[in-house]
Order: C-alpha cells, then sequence, then structure tokens
C-alpha cells in the first residue's frame, strides 16, 4: 500500500462507506480515501476553481489590452495594415470599458480573498460569478454594437477596420463568461451538498494561480517598455512579448535599438524562467494531483468490478475472513487457504493488481484526453488563423495549420507570420491555450508512448546485442510478455508465506545498558526482529525492533502485553513514527511491502494472523487501548487505523 492507500477489498465488501451530513442535513455516502466522494467531484471543488483562478487574471489583461487603444482603424486601398490609422472612440465607449475593467478586476480580487479564505465562500463565489457575468455580457454588447459601421465618421465603411482592442475585447468576453461558468457549477455543487462549501486549495495551487498574474504583469510591463523604445504599438509590443517569452521568434518584430537590445537579454532571460515555472506548477498540479485523484476514482470502479465477477465465479474466498481454529473447506477449490494470514496476502497482492491495472488505464485515458484537446486546439486554430489571414495573406488552410505546427513546436521560422490584427491578437490568446495542453500532453506521453519505446528498446537490446544475466529464453518469454500486454507467458511472483510466531528472546537491558553500547557500534546494538510473517525486517525499520521467533501458535494479546510492558516500546514506535514520517515526505507515495504493512499492523494491534485483530473488533481494539496505556506508565498512545 502507499501512505494514502484506502481501505482493504474486504471492507468494500461489506460495504464499508463514510456517511457525511452538512449543515443542510444532506447526506452523502463516500468510499473511504476519496475525500470528495469520486474524482467528479474532485474537478468541481478545486480543479474548477483553480482554472477560473488562473484564467481570470488573463481575461482581466486581455481588458487591459482592449483599453489601450482605439478599437477602429481607417486602412486605405495599398497600403500597409501596420501603417493604418486610427479612429478615435467616443467618450461612453471609454467610460464603460474603465467600469467593466474594474468590476473585473474587484472579481479577481475577492475570488483571491475567498482562496485565501479572508472572505466567507458563500459571498466571494457569487460575487465573482456576478461580476464575471457582467463582464461577459458588456464586452459582448460593446463588441456587438461597435462592429456596426459607425456612421460619426468621415470615412467610408469601406475603408473602416477592426483594430487588434477590439479583438482583444471579444476573447476577454469568451474568457469571463468560461469563467463565471465553472464557478457556477462548483457552487452549484456546493448547494447541493456534494463537498464542503470552501475553496480546498493548496499552497502549491495558489502559488500558481500568483505565478500567472506575476507573469502577465511581467509581459505587459515589458510590452510597454519596448513600446516606447523600438516606436511600436503598445499591442504589437504586447504580441512580440509572447512571441519572445515563448521562444518562438518569428522574427517579424524585434529590437534594432542598442538600448532595446540591450533590455532585451534580462527581460527574456526573466521571463523564459518565469514561464517554466508556471509550466512545472501546471504539470505537478494538473498532470500529478490530478492523475492522483483519477486513479482512485477507477480504482475504486475496477476494484467493485473485481468483486462482483470473484462472488459470481464462487471466488470470493479472499474476502471471508478464516477465525482461529477453523480451515475454510470451498468446493471446487484444490488448494484453500491454510491459514487468515495467506488470506490477508492474496487480498493485499489482489489489491495490489487492481491498483497497477487502474493507474495504468488512468495514463491511457489521460493520453487519449490531452491528445484529442491539443489536436482540437491545433485543428481549430488553423481554421481561425486562415479565416484572419485570408484577405491579407491568402492564407490556405494548410498554410494555417503548418503556422500552428511551427509554433507550437517553437521552431519558428519565420516564414509565415500573422499580420491581421484578428490574427495576432488570436496568436496570444490561443499560445496561452496551447501552453497548458503541450504541457499536459507531454508529460502524459512521457508515462505512455516514450515508456513503451524505452522498454521495448531495452527488452529488444536483451535478446539481441546487450543482453543482460537472465537467460535467453526468459528474455524472449519477457519480451513476448510486453508485446502482448500480459497475455502471454504471465509469471506472477509469490512468495512464501511463513506461520505466524509469537513466543520470541526478548532483548533486555538495550537502553541504558552502557556496556553493550560500549562494546558494539550503535548500529550494531540494534534489535534483531522479524515481522509477523516471519520474513526480516527491512533496513528502514530495523532499529530498535523486538524479536518474534518460535514455531508455536500465535497469542498476540500475550505478545503484546510482554512487549508492551517495557519502555523499549515507546522507543520502538517512535523510531517507527519517524520512519513514516520520512516516508510522507517523500516526492513520491511511498509502496509498502506486505511484511511492511503487516509489521505497522500489529504495532497498531491489527494482527494480520488473526481475524479478530484486523475486523475492527472493539472488544479487541478496547483491549489494545488498556494495554498501551497500561504498559507504558500512563503515556496514552491512541491510534487512528
Amino acid at each position: 500500500m502507499t501512505s494514502n492507500d484506502e481501505e482493504s477489498l474486504g471492507q468494500l465488501a461489506n460495504g464499508y462507506v463514510h456517511t457525511i451530513t452538512n449543515d443542510d442535513g444532506y447526506v452523502k455516502k463516500t468510499r473511504p480515501g476519496d475525500e470528495n466522494g469520486s474524482s467528479y467531484w474532485w474537478f468541481l471543488s478545486t480543479a474548477f476553481p483553480m482554472i477560473a483562478g488562473t484564467l481570470g487574471p488573463v481575461a482581466s489583461a486581455f481588458s487591459i489590452c482592449s483599453i489601450t487603444e482605439p478599437w477602429r482603424q481607417q486602412l486605405n486601398p495599398g497600403v500597409n495594415i501596420q501603417d493604418a490609422l486610427s479612429i478615435e472612440d467616443p467618450p461612453w465607449l471609454l467610460i464603460i470599458e474603465a467600469i467593466q475593467l474594474f468590476v473585473g478586476l474587484f472579481s479577481n480580487l475577492t475570488l483571491l480573498l475567498g482562496m485565501a479564505k479572508r472572505i466567507r465562500f458563500n459571498i466571494a463565489l457569487p460575487i465573482t460569478i456576478l461580476g464575471w457575468y457582467a463582464s461577459s455580457i458588456c464586452r459582448i454588447t460593446l463588441n456587438v454594437v461597435v462592429a456596426r459601421r459607425l456612421k460619426d465618421v468621415n470615412v467610408s465603411e469601406g475603408d473602416v477596420i477592426w483594430s487588434q482592442s477590439f479583438y482583444y475585447g471579444m476573447w476577454a468576453a469568451i474568457l469571463y463568461f468560461i469563467d463565471a461558468t465553472l464557478l457556477a457549477i462548483t457552487l452549484r455543487g456546493t448547494c447541493k451538498g456534494h463537498y464542503r462549501n470552501t475553496l480546498p486549495l493548496t499552497k502549491s495551487q495558489r502559488t500558481l494561480m500568483l505565478q500567472s498574474i506575476m507573469l502577465l504583469l511581467y509581459l505587459l510591463l515589458g510590452a510597454y517598455i519596448f513600446s516606447e523604445v523600438e516606436s511600436w504599438s503598445y499591442l504589437d509590443a504586447v504580441y512580440w512579448a509572447f512571441v519572445t517569452l515563448f521562444t518562438v521568434g518569428f522574427g517579424d518584430y524585434y529590437p534594432e535599438t542598442d538600448l532595446g537590445r540591450a533590455l532585451l537579454i534580462p527581460f527574456a532571460l526573466a521571463g523564459i524562467v518565469s514561464l517554466g515555472l508556471v509550466i512545472i506548477s501546471v504539470r505537478s498540479l494538473i498532470v500529478e494531483e490530478g492523475s492522483r485523484v483519477v486513479t482512485t476514482g477507477i480504482g475504486n470502479k475496477r476494484r467493485e468490478k473485481m468483486i462482483k465477477k470473484m462472488v459470481l465465479r464462487g471466488h470470493n474466498y479472499v474476502l471471508e475472513p478464516i477465525h482461529d481454529g477453523f480451515q475454510m473447506s470451498i468446493i471446487g477449490l484444490d488448494e484453500p487457504h491454510q491459514s487468515e494470514l495467506e488470506r490477508r496476502k492474496d487480498e493485499f497482492t489482489l489489491m495490489r493488481r487492481i491498483q497497477a491495472e487502474a493507474s495504468t488505464r488512468r495514463r491511457w485515458v489521460a493520453m487519449a484526453i490531452s491528445t484529442f484537446s491539443w489536436l482540437v486546439l491545433w485543428l481549430l486554430g488553423a481554421v481561425i488563423f486562415q479565416v484572419a489571414e485570408k484577405a491579407y495573406q491568402n492564407w490556405s488552410y494548410f498554410d494555417a495549420f503548418y503556422f500552428c505546427f511551427e509554433a507550437w513546436t517553437t521552431i519558428g521560422y519565420g516564414d509565415l507570420t500573422p499580420v491581421s490584427n484578428a490574427g495576432r491578437s488570436f496568436y496570444v490568446f490561443w499560445s496561452l491555450m496551447a501552453l497548458p495542453a503541450m504541457t499536459v500532453l507531454i508529460s502524459n506521453a512521457s508515462d505512455t508512448v516514450v515508456r513503451i519505446i524505452r522498454d521495448a528498446t531495452i527488452l529488444v537490446g536483451n535478446v539481441t546485442i546487450l543482453p543482460n544475466d537472465r537467460p535467453f529464453r526468459r528474455n524472449v518469454k519477457g519480451l513476448i510478455n510486453k508485446v502482448t500486454f500480459g497475455k502471454l507467458f504471465h509469471n506472477q511472483d509469490s512468495e512464501t508465506v511463513v506461520p505466524i510466531t509469537c513466543d520470541r528472546t526478548f532483548e533486555k537491558g538495550l537502553i541504558g545498558d552502557k556496556d553493550r553500547s560500549q562494546s558494539k557500534p550503535n548500529h550494531d546494538r540494534r534489535l534483531a526482529i522479524t515481522t509477523v510473517t516471519g520474513h526480516p525486517i527491512p533496513p528502514s525499520t530495523e532499529p530498535l525492533k523486538t524479536k518474534f521467533s518460535s514455531n508455536s501458535t500465535p497469542d498476540l494479546t500475550h505478545c503484546a502485553q510482554e512487549l508492551i510492558a517495557t519502555i523499549d516500546f515507546q522507543v520502538l514506535l517512535l523510531s517507527e513514527i519517524q520512519t513514516v514520517a520520512n516516508h510522507l515526505q517523500e516526492s513520491q507515495p511511498h509502496h509498502y511491502t506486505f511484511e511492511e504493512w503487516t509489521w505497522y499492523l500489529k504495532l497498531l494491534g491489527e494482527d494480520e494472523s488473526s481475524s479478530k485483530t484486523h475486523c475492527r473488533d472493539y472488544s479487541t481494539s478496547q483491549s489494545w487501548e488498556n494495554t498501551r496505556s497500561e504498559g507504558t506508565n500512563g503515556l496514552k498512545l491512541k491510534f487512528d487505523i
């Protein structure tokens, strides 16, 4: 099991569930280990607010871009679009845009304060949702009104085009609507009682949102500085800043002054590092944390399916405890379990198998979803780029398709670049969407396709030019097993289960024994110990352990009282708690072997060799509770299993 493993198969088979009642009296049932009931509720309660909190500042940044320059331009026939003249916006348009920008920024601030628990959830979320919906409606209304050719200028309607500011307003309206909808779905789930009325975001999730905000501010401020130094329009400088920090480098815009080239070096270095930090945060949160929750959900479904299949086939003996003195006899089974420990080990092995299958399924499902999202972004983006550039560069769909490939691979030859106002503004919007899509795709590919290629290369090498220590026939069988996805030559290693023994030789006087401490090094003074299965305790769990070595039938209560009655048990527990705490600090969940797991359970009073102790029997648990209190001189040690 891992450090955050779920309950065993037997508990699920017995229908063991948690029942939670919220403040409104709504009752829901969840499986143990799944804090939100399922991965579906995790996405609604955690992923949706995190996405909205990240895209909300992007929408506000686009609103800032929309207000910096006029929405309309005059483009005379035969004139380059970069030389188009701006047509001043009416004052009422600027006033409405300023009000909308204030509402959008206030909504962003309210959401951040709600996530920081400075504002109550039931206040922060409705304010943010209403503010973003109002901003979206306002932006859509303004774009529809201004899209109609205004008659208040002495310019032919055929010579009036929409500027980049106009299109940035469109992208902002879309993002505001998406963000508000995501939070509305989250709020609805809270009202239904599916999860708590809070934003359960971790420190790393908030860090991602803050990093995104700082990166956007850095881009906008840097674009302003370079627009002044190089005499570019501000929105052209924004386009250049994105092309630069995303390391595409089309070459259509580049600094020509000495000051601009000098400023480019620190601007690009700091910006690329900041972008890299955002990419790392996206990968760690969306890929790693999301995959853990999805794997849990898939594992639950796979486990339920496995249990039903076992029951229908009459193989549910793995789920039925074997009581002391009783040997199972099932019709149709040639080798029934001889002991409860064997049954528990089979249950543990089955759980491991289900976890492995769920993890594999999750990786390929994630790969399929990320590939589909990436293809949609690529193909749909090519359509929009073709429409935007057709009037100015006569792009075909293949030209736009090829340009998108150059852009998201950061090849950036510069043979095709957007020149239209719609194309450049959409490139900024599209690149921000492509960044997380590419990050997730590459990460999922490294866990699936790249792993297959790596393993296949190693296996082919084992049977050809770089053989390993195993026999040739075994290597060939291993290669066939991988190619057939485990259908052929399936060989599952199994360990021999040794009966639990309890009569032990306890080496007393180790603590405070000066003679022993002086005669042997510190690492030789640890107590020799074996697990409840008879196997030696792994090195990580060796310090200060007692020894169980006998062929007699185990007597858990007698062993426990004899062991716990000494001060060494306190030191042993402290040592094991420190070991487990170190496991929790590891970057990847620590996977315990069955021997390690049985050892830790025995320390908690749940002997895997007896059905009386691991089935949560109240009298046994109470007996252990009393024994701990009495055997440690009043030091009450209570454990939640």
